[in-house]
């Protein structure tokens, strides 16, 4: 069982390299130039999905079977911060694609927290 978590603790840190590259892709990457309305990527959205099934399934299985030892604030500010980076995603995805309009700073928004959600898994000890 121990393989089978840390695979996904290999597949969270994917989701984050996909979310936060995908972030400054976007923002500094010839993306930019390809996508004035500076919408959200696919890789950006399915990063942070990932983000959020991955740390459930890793809480649940170090819990319950590997015998992990969880901070529950930690783990409680993480998943929220995650939900409202993916509903940021989400919804700029969405209104981008459909041609509405939307600040950018929501996706900047997004891309900072998102950070932000790494600081935290890292520095709060």
């Amino acid at each position: 069982m121990d393989d089978v978590y840390q695979l996904l603790v290999f597949a969270h840190v994917l989701g984050m390299a996909a979310l936060v590259g995908g972030y400054f892709a976007l923002v500094w990457g010839s993306a930019r130039a390809q996508n004035p309305a500076f919408v959200p990527s696919a890789v950006m959205l399915w990063g942070a999905r990932i983000q959020i099934l991955t740390g459930l399934v890793l809480v649940g299985l170090g819990e319950a079977v590997v015998g992990q030892d969880y901070d529950h604030v930690k783990i409680g500010v993480k998943l929220l911060v995650a939900l409202v980076v993916t509903a940021l995603v989400e919804s700029t995805r969405g209104r981008g694609r459909r041609g509405q309009s939307f600040s950018p700073g929501l996706v900047h928004a997004a891309g900072a927290l998102a950070v932000l959600n790494a600081a935290v898994a890292v520095l709060w000890t």
